[in-house]
């Protein structure tokens, strides 16, 4: 029976030196053909991780028609999840959706967004070190200029997923770019086959105070899990798209940072599973819990399944674990000849991390000792990993290359939610036929 596709209403930023509220219709259309159960109105499989325990991950798999939305611009985006609200929906991604436009679709420049006589050459010339020092962060109109600026795009750029959504692309090639999806404080959400592309922070803020010689510090991930319960993440791709930050220039010194992290999964989230995506070309790229601090939202959750996916030259944090029960097994880290490196998993307070059966394929003299970083005292599994085709056991190798951090072995627990474990050496195959936007059918 074909379903029909109702008219909503949604409000939408413009750009300008404010924003204004338009009604956007969100225009009929033909109906999704459902095949059985498809890629659409999948479920995440039993046993698939922690996303499958405590009841089930379903999405928008009970959609009615009425509810099964195809959309093409931020507008229809957001319409789509504000009249279906909590209900069962299926929201399907055709073509390119990008975060930074105006009412119609139109991608826009970070020029529209800047409010108060706000731009980068009046703020490198107001903070110069040689002009404001290096004691204290920005102040005064410049800073406030920057931070309006920034507040009005951050409205543009940060998308609400409702409960009980199931969000997926058509096709191959269905793509966000400079979009933050916020799954915060909802449940029972499935995300597969986008491509998450360059969420950047048109208004980075200088602190010259971070660190030894001052950063610049931006907003933004692709995708943030925040507090939410039952997600299933799949076959998705996250990049900085064709603003990689090794392009970036330098201003003071510092790379001017414009991405923050590719997926972050953080305050309280729980019973998350991510299962054959690709992240890739990335400074700083999930965090698992976000501050050292916060371990009385987070103790007890941040029950996180990581398998079968690809994290190609990411310099560090994939992922930095902190308080949860993490299972990273059967995923390919590749780090290409030239590409910056610092470290692979971060063992951070309190976390209980097992990472096992996963394959590494580096370049000649890399250091496997780096995989491994300790920021706090925390005991972690690692079995049957392989280095180049080698079995290594990461714990001995990092505690014989790091003497002063060592790490202590077995993280008191064993993943039961695995449905199926494959020998690392045939890892980089599956998973590089496998993983991705595109490559839905590969499960």
């Amino acid at each position: 029976m074909p379903a029909r596709m109702r008219h909503v209403r949604a409000t939408a930023v413009v750009a300008g030196c404010a924003s204004l509220a338009l009604a956007v219709s969100l225009p009929a259309q033909a109906a999704p053909k459902y095949h059985g159960k498809g890629i659409e109105r999948s479920v995440l499989p039993a046993g698939d991780g922690w996303a499958s325990a405590d009841g089930s991950t379903t999405g928008g798999a009970a959609a009615t028609p009425d509810h099964v939305y195809t959309v093409s611009n931020r507008a229809e985006l957001i319409a789509a999840f504000a009249e279906a609200g909590d209900a069962p929906k299926i929201v399907r991604i055709d073509g390119t959706v990008h975060g930074n436009s105006d009412a119609t679709g139109t991608p826009i420049g970070c020029e529209a967004y800047q409010q108060d006589g706000y731009t980068l050459e009046k703020y490198l010339a107001a903070y110069d070190p040689a002009v404001w020092g290096t004691d204290e962060v920005p102040s005064g109109p410049l800073e406030d200029a920057r931070a309006a600026s920034a507040k009005l795009q951050a409205a543009a750029v940060n998308v609400n997923v409702p409960s009980n959504t199931t969000l997926v692309g058509v096709g191959k090639d269905a793509t966000i770019i400079g979009a933050s999806l916020q799954v915060k404080n909802v449940s029972n959400v499935i995300v597969r086959n986008i491509s998450f592309e360059d969420t950047y922070d048109c208004f980075p803020q200088w602190d010259p105070t971070d660190g030894d010689h001052g950063a610049w510090n931006s907003e933004y991930d692709n995708l943030v899990v925040y507090g939410s319960r039952h997600v299933w993440v799949d076959h998705n791709t996250f990049s900085d798209g064709d603003r990689p930050d090794a392009g970036q220039p330098r201003y003071f010194g510092q790379v001017y940072q414009q991405h923050d992290g590719l997926f972050d999964i953080v305050r309280g989230a729980d019973l998350v599973t991510v299962s054959w995506n690709v992240l890739k070309d990335h400074d700083k790229t999930m965090l698992i819990g976000n501050s050292d601090g916060a371990g009385a939202s987070d103790r007890g959750k941040l029950r996180v399944t990581l398998h079968h996916n690809l994290f190609k030259d990411v310099k560090e944090r994939a992922p930095r674990v902190r308080f949860g029960q993490v299972d990273s097994y059967n995923n390919h880290f590749v780090t290409t000849e030239g590409a910056a490196y610092g470290y692979t998993y971060g063992i951070g307070a309190e976390s209980r991390l097992v990472a096992e059966h996963n394959a590494f394929s580096v370049p000649k003299g890399f250091d496997k000792a780096a995989i491994l970083k300790k920021w706090s005292e925390a005991p972690l599994t690692a079995g049957n990993n392989y280095v180049n085709g080698r079995r290594t056991d990461l714990i001995a190798v990092h505690n014989a290359g790091v003497p002063a951090e060592q790490l202590t072995e077995g993280a008191g627990w064993t993943p039961a939610l695995r449905t199926r474990i494959s020998h690392p050496l045939a890892v980089p195959l599956l998973v590089g036929l496998g993983a991705g936007a595109g490559k839905p059918s590969a499960r």
